[in-house]
């Protein structure tokens, strides 16, 4: 049997060393963890890059909020492909839909043909959960020549939409990879990995650390003020293990 390998979602160049250092295989760079990911520094890029033999994808999302682009946001997200491209990058990650929650196979195709030219890999991302018709949003994808997609079936969580994943695992029959996400824990990947029949995963899977702060403002004390959130390579390293106890 294969090993079921993890993408570990870093948030950080610390995060992303964590990730290697517990046996993820693949790291997705995203800043702004909160709004679902949006396209990191230049610098954390190269310094991520710098710090891991691992691959490096990359999230190309000018912003928060829906999958449907200005122009202008447009634009931006080409020029970050070139510059993934430039930095040694081994993928990215995007996704674009028409305002009617369809797949926009035009713009996404432009974004396809930059990141080919310097031999990146093209993940689409949950863009895809928000599609109009999950399954022929698959077709559509498939078309494009992605080489996976990071979904949730469609539910706010992997685990929720794992009957959905499973559906989806079969319809593309190794066309694509099809890569679960979103709500992924230590504890539930084993049941995860049992119902869908999944071949790789991506996760977080982060803990809360204290930063170096010895002074403690008392104007402003809550936690977060002073802890990190940061990828735990404890837990990547037993997410794996879980996943290959089938």
């Amino acid at each position: 049997m294969n090993t079921i390998t993890l993408e570990a979602c870093a948030n950080s160049p610390q995060s992303a060393i964590e990730a290697q250092k517990g046996g993820a295989i693949r790291i997705e760079l995203c800043d702004n963890l909160g709004e679902g990911g949006t396209t990191p520094a230049l610098s954390q890029i190269e310094t991520t890059r710098q710090y891991i033999d691992i691959q490096l994808n990359i999230i190309i999302r000018p912003r928060g909020g829906d999958f449907s682009y200005s122009d202008i946001e447009f634009e931006t997200m080409k020029r970050d492909i070139y510059h993934c491209g430039k930095a040694k990058c081994d993928g990215v990650v995007f996704g674009i839909l028409k305002s009617d929650g369809s797949i926009d196979k035009k713009r996404n195709s432009e974004l396809i043909n930059i990141a080919r030219q310097y031999g990146m890999s093209i993940t689409f991302h949950r863009a895809f959960d928000r599609a109009n018709d999950l399954f022929q949003a698959l077709e559509d994808i498939i078309e494009l020549g992605c080489d996976r997609i990071l979904t949730s079936g469609g539910k706010q969580s992997a685990p929720e939409g794992a009957a959905i994943i499973k559906k989806l695992i079969g319809q593309a029959n190794g066309r694509i990879s099809i890569m679960p996400g979103g709500g992924i824990t230590v504890d539930n990947i084993y049941e995860l990995v049992k119902t869908t029949g999944l071949k790789e995963f991506h996760g977080s899977f982060r803990s809360k650390y204290k930063g170096n702060m010895k002074y403690l403002s008392p104007l402003f004390n809550n936690e977060e003020e002073y802890t990190i959130l940061q990828t735990d390579a404890g837990k990547v390293k037993k997410a794996i293990e879980n996943a290959n106890k089938i």
